[in-house]
């Protein structure tokens, strides 16, 4: 019997349930609603460890090690509170390795008057939810997520009537309501985003102080070994496993990212370098996402040490934007737009996910650097995933569902509400609009720019026709030439548009004659 295993079967199990608690893997607060209105002499909570939830998409064997080791240790956590947990795990014999019908056996056996969870993160969960509560005929209570600044009540009631939902907008507002860097309703430092002071590249090799690393105890490391068991053909390596899985521990991540790279972290929030995936980034997406880590808590830090001189304005500016501006405007909007989001393809893109998405291994060094972090550590910063992953994948022509299922399963951060906008929207343009009025497709120049990833490619980066030239190059020019007639009224795009018709009727065709050759050989065709 492993450790885990015999720490939870001290705790007292529950026969019988007024209320069920429904607790998630991404739903980790223990100031939730649904915890903090428990009754323990007639309530209990139920969690399962689900196959189907680590297999519906590839997911990264780091990515299930974090939530199942984050859930473990929640479930010891309220045992010692002495709350009856009903905690179904993924080595049980009797687990039907389904959200939905571990969900239903628990109702049969424990027969509560209903359930109560907070709002899933997806779509398809709590769809599964209502389902088996339904079929039980057991009443069901979502509450909503009290972790976030802005409510979805709130996001609505600000969207109602426009015609476009700019980010920038939300957040101004967002910066009023809770009073974040706000004096006498005006700015401080007399402008609401630093966005232009924080796109700094390195000319030399950074030298980056070495993040906090969580180390694995007892209960993680029976998890890495369940994983390695259990998914032998699952992506991702799992050597290194250090993500924090308790609040403590997402608490000292905090304290680290705060001490030793807040600092830094505006001016140079757009480089890139080889070998260094952290440079000054937080790396605190996937403790929030869990709820390990209120965001109310991140945006407290960061402006107490803007008062007190330790990080300077536009760092602490940027970090707050992505906090309380761009994490809460994209669950906003995938939320109000509806089940059928992440399904969208607005370009009509239907080209495969190269292999080399899985492995690293590619002559495109940028690819193979950004991708090879992935693989090595289930995450890197936004601008890797942006402007080299996700940008590849839009101008080569792939399906906007072959690259969310990646993000979703690969990253460890990976939650639908949060990948949906950020992927569906923002990086492959497939919702049309409503995340970005441009697409984020780019050449070589912008990675040669912020990187040094194309010294020592096999591919020049300053051509885009011939066979050294850069797929960058090809994919991005070819994809204008392929959707201008698309992007010829959009004001952000003409530029673009016109140096695409400016080419010459040959090298036009060389570049769509090449594009059609890489898509080929890379299997995306």
């Amino acid at each position: 019997m492993t450790r885990f295993a015999q720490r939870l079967s001290s705790a007292p199990r529950p026969r019988r349930a007024r209320r069920l608690v429904f607790v998630l893997g991404d739903q980790l607060d223990a100031n939730a609603r649904g915890l903090r209105e428990l009754d323990r002499e007639h309530d209990a909570v139920l969690m399962v460890e689900s196959e189907d939830e680590a297999e519906h998409v590839p997911s990264h064997r780091q990515r299930t090690t974090l939530f199942l080791a984050a859930m473990r240790h929640f479930a010891l956590r309220l045992v010692e509170r002495g709350v009856p947990v009903r905690y179904v795990r993924l080595d049980d014999a009797h687990n039907t390795q389904t959200l939905g019908s571990e969900l239903a056996r628990a109702l049969e056996m424990l027969d509560p008057e209903r359930v109560v969870v907070t709002r899933p993160g997806e779509h398809r969960v709590e769809s599964a939810i209502r389902d088996a509560c339904g079929k039980a005929d057991v009443a069901v209570d979502v509450h909503a997520d009290e972790s976030f600044t802005c409510s979805l009540d709130d996001f609505d009631a600000w969207a109602e009537g426009r015609k476009n939902l700019v980010m920038e907008y939300f957040y101004r507002e967002r910066r009023r309501a809770l009073d974040v860097l706000v004096k006498s309703g005006k700015p401080v430092g007399g402008k609401w985003n630093f966005d232009e002071d924080n796109r700094e590249a390195f000319d030399e090799p950074p030298d980056v102080p070495r993040p906090y690393f969580a180390r694995a105890d007892e209960v993680t490391q029976e998890v890495v070994e369940l994983v390695r068991r259990r998914f032998p053909k699952a992506y991702g390596k799992l050597e290194h496993f250090r993500w924090p899985v308790t609040p403590e521990e997402a608490k000292r991540a905090l304290d680290d990212f705060i001490a030793e790279r807040l600092p830094r972290f505006g001016t140079y929030e757009d480089a890139m370098w080889a070998g260094e995936p952290v440079l000054y980034h937080s790396r605190l997406s996937a403790p929030l996402n869990l709820k390990l880590l209120r965001p109310h808590a991140c945006i407290e830090r960061a402006v107490e040490a803007y008062r007190a001189g330790a990080a300077p304005l536009n760092a602490v500016e940027g970090f707050v934007r992505q906090i309380l501006g761009w994490r809460e405007f994209i669950r906003g909007v995938y939320y109000r737009e509806g089940s059928d989001y992440a399904q969208r393809n607005a370009l009509q893109h239907q080209g495969s996910l190269p292999d080399f998405y899985w492995t690293g291994e590619t002559d495109m060094r940028c690819m193979a650097h950004c991708v090879g972090e992935v693989v090595e550590h289930g995450w890197g910063h936004h601008i890797p995933r942006l402007m080299v992953i996700g940008n590849f994948a839009l101008v080569a022509g792939v399906h906007p569902g072959a690259v969310h299922a990646w993000f979703l399963g690969m990253y460890v951060d990976g939650i639908e509400w949060v990948t949906a906008p950020n992927v569906v929207g923002m990086s492959q343009h497939a919702d049309g609009g409503v995340v970005g009025t441009k697409p984020y497709a780019g050449s070589a120049n912008y990675i040669r720019r912020m990187s040094n990833y194309c010294d020592g490619c096999r591919y020049d980066p300053k051509k885009r026709t011939g066979d050294d030239a850069c797929p960058f190059n090809v994919f991005y020019w070819d994809f204008l030439l392929r959707h201008q007639k698309r992007f010829e009224s959009n004001r952000r795009m003409t530029f673009a548009v016109r140096n695409a018709k400016r080419l010459e009727r040959d090298e036009a065709r060389a570049i769509r004659k090449r594009a059609d050759t890489l898509r080929d050989d890379l299997g995306i065709a």
